[in-house]
């Protein structure tokens, strides 16, 4: 298994809601786990990202720090997917609310633009993941 050089550890509240909710809503798969330990690797596509139960094994809290929800506050996890409507038919049916709605969206880079179809979604403790179907590159305005 390859691991990208880059793969963000999630502390989370209750690893079992967790891996249902990026495993059965969102697509991912459970590359491997560690059950007793709360923790998961998680991939969607090039994608990956590890689960860690805050209360079992290691932590990385910063001692006296409050950890509240949402979580993550600040930032926001961008994961490109081949598609975005099969999961947004899967959140929908799941009656998750979408923290921003569908959109097309054009970022400059230089003197390119590139296209996302995107949306964003909170995870259960209310981490930001805001995924993204590319819709090419286009000359900037």
């Amino acid at each position: 298994m390859h691991q990208n050089s880059l793969v963000p550890e999630l502390s989370v509240s209750d690893y079992v809601t967790s891996r249902a909710f990026y495993r059965d809503v969102l697509g991912f798969r459970v590359a491997y786990e560690r059950p007793e330990e709360g923790f998961g690797f998680l991939e969607l596509g090039a994608a990956q990202l590890m689960l860690d139960q805050g209360d079992k094994g290691r932590t990385f809290a910063v001692d006296g720090a409050v950890l509240d929800k949402p979580f993550g506050r600040g930032v926001n996890f961008q994961i490109e997917v081949e598609a975005v409507s099969p999961m947004l038919a899967r959140l929908a049916e799941a009656d998750v609310a979408l923290y921003l709605p569908l959109e097309d969206k054009w970022y400059r880079a230089g003197d390119i633009e590139r296209g996302n179809r995107q949306f964003a979604v909170a995870d259960p403790d209310g981490y930001l993941l805001r995924f993204f179907e590319s819709l090419g590159e286009r000359p900037a305005t």
